[in-house]
């Protein structure tokens, strides 16, 4: 360690989050460990021998954020080169691309850009391969669907990725999907150099403590990345210098490959199916918009396979599922592993399930009975959610008003922990707890304080650190300092509101994230009890 980490640090002036203490104003830190919470008058005892004083002035004290599912490349990627998240129109996508590609040095590698969605264009339709070649310059370029499970491609780059017309998901005019669009991102990815990979992920560690993130949960495997750029990750993550990262590999039967890499599990976005958007999600019945019922990758077979492994191993799995028949066939595999090797310890490895948007009641309560960990992104509700939204145009808006049902989830005990599928929605933890408390259908609603328990200690249990994420003498020092308008307890019920802001209740509070409110602004950022961020 170093000496700054070694440092004694008392911050006094303000409102510490504890559930130690739910009036508390000051926070000795000690090292990589927070030491004691309590009030301004006690804290005068530990003013001497502190190494630093920080005078808080009113500003909030909270545990750091954890974002629970990540592309740490592809959101670096996103944030220093072509993002077409928030294009209002084709045409005004195809100016972006244009600008972009004039601006490139020729080097002639392949350029990577994201977050097109034609759903809320006027053309309501994705560009021609023709519109992008000429966009392009006739560049060699890859641009992911917002989902990132559907993709468009130049054909300079379609001519350098072998075998491509043969593949599942291929469209000679229009975006990639299925093993078409993988084989072009892997063609793609393979381009970057090493240096391009990490300047890419220094951007994303530098922007998540920006926002007050102090761990990242890396979603990685060989259709989404590489074993080399997970591998990079870790190794500039251990350098100190930002977030903590843990890192999953999803991959089938990958346990000794996850081992290798030195990451936490076995899963992440080992897909079962893939988007609501691209038309991929599996589903019982078919798309309002389209005559089939999306793409199932995995049977229940092959996930029963895959938990038992790694159940044997010691290994937590996980899997990307969103539509209802992927999510069923988790939950039929996830029990028949723990037929094979026993269904206490593939509970208690808490195996996960990524994204996980069509519950219904059998499946929650499945959920709770498999001890299953739900990996969501509020933030997709947000964005799609709705009755104008693209869920309801995939879906009718009955079935899109079931989606993500997160207040059920919670009453049948199941963990949430929430993240972003950066690049797939932005490192936004505030605009997510809002997200998940303000949720477009009014019965999926939690209070802010259930989302902020699942952006922060939600992140910590589903990789088994039951004790961290939460200011408590004792714990790791992963906290965030906010500058807050008044603090209040937000709940769906405006009766438990009501009381709980009571401050009989000994409920703390937090920022009022009423839509049309400001987020907090993150003033400083400690892992590790070392300062990653200052503003």
């Amino acid at each position: 360690m170093t000496e700054r980490t070694l440092r004694t640090v008392l911050l006094r002036g303000g409102a510490v989050y504890s559930p130690a203490d739910p009036f508390a104003t000051a926070m000795l830190v000690e090292g990589g460990q927070i030491a004691w919470v309590g009030s301004d008058g006690a804290a005068e005892a530990y003013a001497a021998t502190a190494d630093e004083i920080v005078e808080l002035d009113g500003a909030l004290v909270t545990p750091a954020f954890v974002d629970a599912h990540v592309h740490a490349t592809a959101t670096g990627l996103a944030l220093t080169g072509l993002d077409l998240t928030g294009s209002p129109s084709l045409a005004a996508a195809l100016a972006a691309v244009t600008a972009f590609v004039e601006a490139q040095p020729e080097t002639g590698g392949v350029l990577i850009g994201h977050g097109w969605d034609e759903t809320g264009w006027p053309e309501g339709r994705p560009p021609t391969l023709a519109e992008l070649d000429a966009a392009a310059r006739g560049a060699a370029l890859y641009l992911s669907r917002t989902d990132v499970h559907s993709a468009l491609a130049t054909t300079a780059l379609r001519t350098l990725t072998e075998g491509l017309a043969e593949r599942p998901g291929h469209d000679a005019e229009g975006p990639l999907t299925k093993d078409a669009h993988h084989a072009v991102r892997q063609t793609a990815l393979a381009q970057l150099t090493p240096e391009q990979r990490r300047r890419a992920q220094r951007a994303t560690l530098a922007r998540a403590a920006e926002l007050g993130i102090g761990a990242l949960h890396e979603c990685a495997g060989p259709e989404i990345s590489a074993e080399a750029d997970l591998a990079a990750l870790l190794e500039l993550a251990a350098e100190g210098e930002g977030p903590e990262v843990f890192g999953y590999w999803g991959e089938l039967g990958g346990v000794e490959t996850a081992r290798r890499l030195g990451a936490v599990g076995a899963g992440g976005d080992l897909f079962v199916d893939g988007a609501l958007g691209s038309h991929t999600a599996c589903l019982h019945a078919p798309y309002s918009d389209a005559e089939h019922t999306g793409t199932a990758y995995l049977t229940a077979g092959q996930v029963a396979d895959h938990v038992a492994a790694c159940t044997e191993a010691g290994l937590q799995a996980g899997f990307h599922a969103i539509g209802d028949a992927a999510l069923a066939a988790v939950i039929e595999g996830v029990r028949t592993a723990g037929e094979r090797v026993g269904a206490a310890r593939v509970k208690a490895l808490r195996h996960r399930v990524e994204h996980a948007e069509a519950l219904d009641d059998e499946a929650i309560a499945a959920f709770a009975e498999l001890g299953l960990t739900a990996s969501v992104q509020p933030a997709f509700d947000a964005a799609w959610g709705g009755p104008d939204g693209m869920y309801a145009q995939r879906l009718g808006a009955e079935r899109a008003a079931g989606l993500n049902p997160y207040a059920a989830l919670l009453r049948a005990g199941v963990p949430l922990a929430f993240g972003s599928d950066a690049p797939v929605t932005p490192l936004d933890p505030w605009g997510t707890v809002r997200a998940a408390a303000f949720h477009r259908t009014l019965e999926h609603r939690i209070s802010v304080r259930a989302a902020f328990t699942a952006h922060t200690r939600g992140g910590w249990r589903a990789i088994g650190r039951d004790h961290d994420g939460v200011l408590v003498p004792g714990a790791v020092a992963n906290y965030a300092l906010w500058a807050a308008d008044e603090l209040v307890v937000q709940a769906p019920d405006s009766r438990v509101a009501g009381w709980s802001t009571d401050p009989r209740s000994g409920t703390p509070g937090l920022p009022d994230l009423t839509p049309g409110h400001e987020l907090p602004v993150c003033l400083r950022t400690v892992v590790r009890g070392r300062t990653v961020y200052e503003r």
